[in-house]
């Protein structure tokens, strides 16, 4: 079974998919005139705008519930390996892949909130919900379905578990199995209760986690500070083949660099198409934006914090695939956790095991709570069309029963799976928005325009001239309403209009008051 698997991801994660991504990019970079850059600082305070609904999530809740799907294990197990096959060269093709899948986050995170629907008394969207929207291909919008939730109810939860039961045997000598079952009973307790309930988890323990991290990695490179420049001497001359040492595996650093940062910030993916479209906003370029600073967060913060780690203090090995090692420092070890551990144990005797492990714990659940979030909700697309209500238990029981598995299966066939679900769904997701960037660059434009008039941008499909975006049509429809406007006005106009009205109406209640004598 692990043999059929490896092979299956060697032929998904071709050279192929590499320049896929990284074309994709680049593309959607040039079509958006740089829009994960001109518009960093707004990401930022678009963070904190809005508040949650009863049927909607607010911005931040959004962005941490996508962060808890982005930050997992990829960031710590993820680079460690990209290191080992790749080289230190591969860090930096991690963050040439963060920086242009800003741009590809921005546009399948703004598709998703303009073809997003109101099902029961939640917001729901994303990849199978804009293909059948926006493509108008109901039999490619369920294909992905069916893959999203084979993947993230399957392929993908083994990988976290895993990692969460490795760490905690290695440190505090608790079975695996043991450890499965603790992480079966919390997370079921937690998706039993709903949306609502994960993403409340998420936007605390995000944060907290994130913080924390990024603070022992100071501390890390403090203690080595005189080795910092030589560290960023190895990435870049690595990156290039112009390291002695690192000179002839230039391929194996892009193509593991990229591999990791899509597996680790799914830039592309869809994975932040789910959160993004339960998002409570006034115009769907505005959870876009917040999207693309998520991609940051992950590889630019995170992840560049793991390879700090690892790397200043020489905790790491680099054997590339059917190759001699090059560097064997940590002879014998397989690359993942143990890298970072001990990069944390050289600086912080009898710390770096504990806080290590505790990180992974807190990492690894709340991508296992991102993944539930996903899968359930292309269930509830599918399940509009084979309206089997049950299938939505038999969600939980599959995912629940795969943390368990792979809290005690071999580290390589859970990750053999990991990579095979995630570069399936890159290859489907990254066509989809490619074929669907004309209204997502309609959408952008809609926002440039409102804000260089100095508006708060508000979102009418029909003057965009998009089709099928029926859930903004009649929240359009009902802002009018309760502004007293009757037709579909320029957003200029429109605040125009309405504050003649407001007038009209002050006018007429002073004329019913007494004059004061």
């Amino acid at each position: 079974m692990e043999t059929i698997v490896t092979w299956l991801v060697d032929q998904v994660w071709s050279t192929g998919l590499v320049v896929f991504a990284l074309g994709a990019g680049l593309f959607f970079t040039v079509m958006t005139k740089f829009v994960q850059f001109r518009y960093f600082k707004e990401m930022i305070m678009l963070l904190f705008e809005g508040k949650n609904s009863d049927h909607g999530i607010s911005s931040f809740q959004a962005f941490c519930l996508a962060l808890s799907g982005r930050v997992g294990i990829g960031n710590i197990a993820g680079v460690a390996t990209a290191i080992a096959f790749g080289g230190p060269g591969a860090v930096f093709w991690m963050w040439v892949m963060a920086l242009l899948g800003g741009a590809s986050a921005f546009i399948e995170s703004t598709l998703a909130q303009v073809y997003k629907s109101k099902i029961g008394t939640q917001y729901r969207g994303g990849t199978p919900y804009f293909i059948e929207k926006g493509l108008k291909i109901k039999w490619f919008a369920i294909l992905v379905a069916i893959v999203v939730t084979i993947s993230y109810g399957i392929l993908l939860p083994g990988v976290q578990s895993n990692s969460i039961a490795s760490g905690f045997e290695n440190v505090f000598g608790i079975n695996k199995s043991v450890s499965g079952l603790i992480i079966v009973v919390l997370l079921g307790f937690i998706i039993f209760g709903g949306v609502k309930r994960i993403a409340t988890v998420a936007d605390k323990a995000v944060p907290f986690m994130a913080i924390g991290y990024v603070a022992v990695t100071l501390i890390v490179l403090l203690a080595n500070f005189s080795e910092i420049p030589a560290m960023f001497s190895l990435i870049i001359s690595s990156a290039f083949g112009a390291h002695e040492a690192f000179g002839g595996i230039v391929g194996a650093a892009i193509s593991w660099g990229v591999r990791r940062a899509v597996f680790s910030n799914v830039a592309g993916v869809g994975e932040a198409t789910y959160s993004s479209a339960a998002a409570e906003v006034s115009h769907p370029a505005k959870q876009g934006l917040v999207q693309a600073f998520s991609v940051y967060i992950d590889t630019i913060v995170v992840c560049t914090a793991t390879a700090f780690m690892i790397l200043i203090s020489g905790m790491y090995s680099v054997t590339p695939e059917g190759k001699a090692p090059i560097v064997d420092n940590m002879k014998g070890i397989d690359a993942g956790p143990i890298y970072t551990q001990s990069a944390v144990e050289a600086v912080l005797p009898g710390f770096g095991g504990i806080f290590i492990s505790i990180a992974i714990f807190f990492f690894a659940f709340t991508t296992l709570m991102a993944y539930y979030y996903i899968a359930e909700t292309t269930l509830v697309y599918l399940d509009k069309h084979t309206k089997f209500r049950w299938l939505n238990f038999v969600l939980k029981i599959g995912l629940l029963g795969m943390v368990y598995i792979g809290s005690v299966e071999s580290v390589s066939f859970i990750w053999a799976l990991g990579d095979l679900g995630i570069g399936s769904m890159a290859w489907l997701n990254l066509a989809a928005i490619l074929l669907l960037s004309k209204p997502a660059l309609k959408v952008l434009k809609d926002y440039d325009n409102q804000k260089k008039a100095g508006l708060d941008p508000i979102f009418d499909p029909r003057k965009v001239g998009i089709e099928n975006a029926d859930f903004w049509i009649n929240k359009c429809d009902e802002l009018n309403r309760k502004n007293g406007l009757t037709a579909i006005l320029d957003p200029k106009e429109a605040v125009i209009e309405h504050a003649h009205t407001l007038i009209n109406k002050e006018d007429k209640a002073k004329s019913k008051t007494p004059l004061n004598k």
